[in-house]
């Protein structure tokens, strides 16, 4: 049998390379005569430059930029021979940089974000792709704003909640600094920057916002949206804080749309880039796999895109997941055979947690018992 394994990281416990050789070693284990074809995937967020960088190649440039609490962070610039840079927001300002008793998305800052692109920039680059995804931030790109020109660059440096104090905004040094620049904003969702379905309702919690603080950022931000749109219409018709991936990474989106960003579906950009609809219509089953399985799972993240790619090849889809918060009528919708849990499998989240990569090949050695004999 021939087997696609194509995972998304598994979120605070294993990269997407180390869960696909996870996967690979458990089935092996099963499965020792299986062709296996090994490809991590991103959907923009963690591990985006890693799974470009293996797709196409390139230079990589190490730099150190400022991370969302102020301290200097290591990141990466991928150049590849076409003079596109490829760039990962999240190592940057992502929530992993962030300690859990530090979450703060009121004052984590993006800079970082605008330091990475005027790296690229200085570095040669003519075009821009950005991973957006797994922010610790909630700021709307300000921080990457006066990291690139923009004024006033001490209080765009702040966070989302001290964009309530912004009187001024003046973007035309950092719309400069990016004139003629092919800006593309790899995104793995299309939230607005505002509302309900905007980056403070829905990502703020996860990031360390209290409810309070969720109100005072959506305020706060839409200030922002206003002062840098000046003249919109009441329900911000017309504003690119309406935009679909303009609340990605925090409204990291948005700001980057200012600049002249264009959206794009992170996952559809990294299958493109990784040619794997050839590589699935060559094999018997493709694996895919993810932290959690839930609602966010069918909008845009890797999961999805990979069940799409699965239909489009008529090959079954199998998912491994740490957990699985989906019902069995969204999974199929989806388009997924089968669903499979690490912590049902482990006996609890506590024991996949503490041995994430044995849990999760244990698992993928049960699977293969099954799978390979069909």
């Amino acid at each position: 049998m021939r087997v696609l394994i194509a995972p998304d990281c598994f979120s605070g416990t294993l990269s997407a390379p180390d869960a696909a050789a996870a996967i690979a070693a458990g089935w092996r284990s099963a499965a020792p005569d299986d062709e296996l074809t090994l490809a991590p995937l991103s959907d923009g967020g963690p591990g985006f430059v890693d799974v470009v960088h293996t797709a196409l190649g390139g230079d990589l440039l190490a730099v150190i930029v400022t991370g969302p609490l102020g301290d200097p962070v290591p990141a990466t610039v991928l150049l590849t021979p076409d003079g596109t840079a490829y760039l990962e927001s999240a190592q940057a300002c992502g929530l992993h940089l962030v300690p859990a008793d530090r979450r703060d998305p009121t004052r984590t800052s993006t800079v970082g974000v605008g330091e990475l692109i005027a790296a690229a920039l200085d570095a040669g680059a003519r075009s821009l792709v950005v991973g957006l995804g797994g922010s610790g931030t909630n700021d709307g790109g300000a921080g990457a704003l006066a990291a690139l020109g923009a004024q006033p660059a001490e209080l765009l440096r702040s966070g989302g909640e001290a964009l309530s104090g912004l009187e001024t905004l003046d973007l035309c040094a950092a719309r400069a600094r990016l004139a003629g620049i092919d800006l593309r904003l790899a995104s793995d969702v299309d939230s607005p920057l505002l509302g309900l379905r905007g980056a403070s309702a829905i990502f703020g919690p996860q990031k360390g916002a209290t409810a309070d603080a969720v109100q005072r950022l959506d305020a706060a931000l839409e200030h922002f949206a206003r002062a840098a749109q000046p003249g919109v219409g009441l329900n911000m018709s017309g504003s690119l804080a309406i935009a679909a991936g303009a609340g990605a990474a925090g409204g990291l989106g948005y700001g980057l749309l200012l600049l002249g960003g264009t959206r794009v579906p992170g996952i559809a950009t990294v299958l493109e880039l990784t040619g794997l609809a050839e590589v699935a219509g060559r094999v018997d089953v493709v694996v895919t796999g993810e932290g959690c399985f839930d609602w966010q799972s069918l909008q845009g993240k890797v999961v999805s895109g990979v069940a799409e790619l699965s239909m489009q090849v008529a090959r079954p889809l199998v998912l491994l997941a740490g957990q699985v918060e989906v019902g069995r009528r969204e999974m199929a919708a989806l388009g997924v055979e089968s669903v499979y849990s690490v912590a049902e499998h482990a006996g609890s989240a506590e024991a996949a947690m503490a041995a994430p990569a044995e849990q999760l090949a244990s698992l993928a050695a049960r699977v293969a018992r099954g799978w390979s004999r069909r």
